[in-house]
């Protein structure tokens, strides 16, 4: 039997198809334009993709999907029988996404509540997982909303890049923007604070900066029960054993996720990036 709501999110959830086909979550792309050819992240363009065009000095820039996007997608919930729809986005402070789906929400057929995670990667994505267990125990628009905002509440993301340039040309930086002055001679540790990416702290060399980084996420997920996701853009001979070594070294690991960001993601960070998201359960 259907379940009464529907699930709406964005492609920078990044969640595996495997989740996405379990429960039958919709994804609305973001676009990614390299030069003048603008294509829908996650359908046209891959990782591997915005890697090669970054590497290759070619513009690279993102747009926030359309608020007819969304209302498509709330029109096919309702023509499949939702009786309400939960769609869960990007960082209000990183895209316009929420603001678009917003815009169609006022129009559906059927009520619609949007949440704004204020994270991204799969710090959104196990936020829109929360919502699903919800929705398929029979939960309400409210009582779906209010698990998404408690399990991204405790959420945290971390993420290491050999450069700051990337964010610098989308204007993703935020407070980090301090740090360019000294770019060359450090290698910047990023987390998401108030759904904004800011500075964290300063290594010298890319080891330590990834072994700092393993030690935050240790640190943080303590002993209680996590979800952790390891996110890279081509880098991932960094986070095959970093995600290893978070196995062996987090005593309540649950569920160990690594992936590839994708090219919305990709464009702001550069090739190198290794991100790692600590989820309580």
């Amino acid at each position: 039997m259907p379940a009464d709501l529907a699930l709406v999110t964005d492609s920078t959830a990044y969640l595996p198809q495997q989740a996405v086909d379990r429960h039958a979550i919709t994804v609305v792309p973001l676009s990614v334009a390299v030069g003048d050819e603008v294509r829908a992240e996650g359908v046209e363009i891959s990782p591997k993709d915005v890697a090669e065009a970054l590497r290759g000095k070619h513009r690279v820039t993102t747009s926030r999907p359309s608020p007819e996007s969304f209302a498509a997608a709330y029109r096919a919930a309702a023509e499949g029988g939702a009786r309400g729809v939960v769609s869960v986005h990007i960082s209000g402070e990183l895209s316009g996404t929420a603001e678009a789906a917003r815009l169609a929400a006022a129009e559906s057929p059927v009520p619609v509540r949007v949440v704004d995670s204020r994270l991204v990667g799969m710090a959104l994505g196990y936020g829109v997982l929360a919502a699903a267990e919800v929705i398929e125990a029979g939960g309400g628009l409210d009582e779906v909303a209010a698990a998404v905002e408690r399990r991204t509440a405790g959420t945290s993301g971390f993420f290491y890049v050999d450069t700051l340039d990337y964010l610098r040309r989308g204007g993703r930086i935020g407070a980090a923007r301090a740090l360019l002055g000294s770019a060359l001679a450090v290698k910047p540790l990023l987390h998401l604070d108030g759904g904004r990416i800011e500075p964290l702290e300063k290594v010298r060399t890319a080891s330590r900066g990834i072994a700092r980084l393993e030690e935050i996420a240790v640190e943080r997920a303590g002993e209680r029960e996590v979800d952790i996701a390891v996110h890279h853009l081509a880098a991932e001979d960094r986070a095959e054993p970093l995600a290893e070594r978070l196995r062996e070294q987090v005593p309540g690991l649950r569920d160990l996720y690594v992936g590839e960001v994708g090219a919305v993601i990709g464009a702001h960070v550069g090739p190198g990036l290794l991100a790692v998201v600590v989820a309580p359960r």
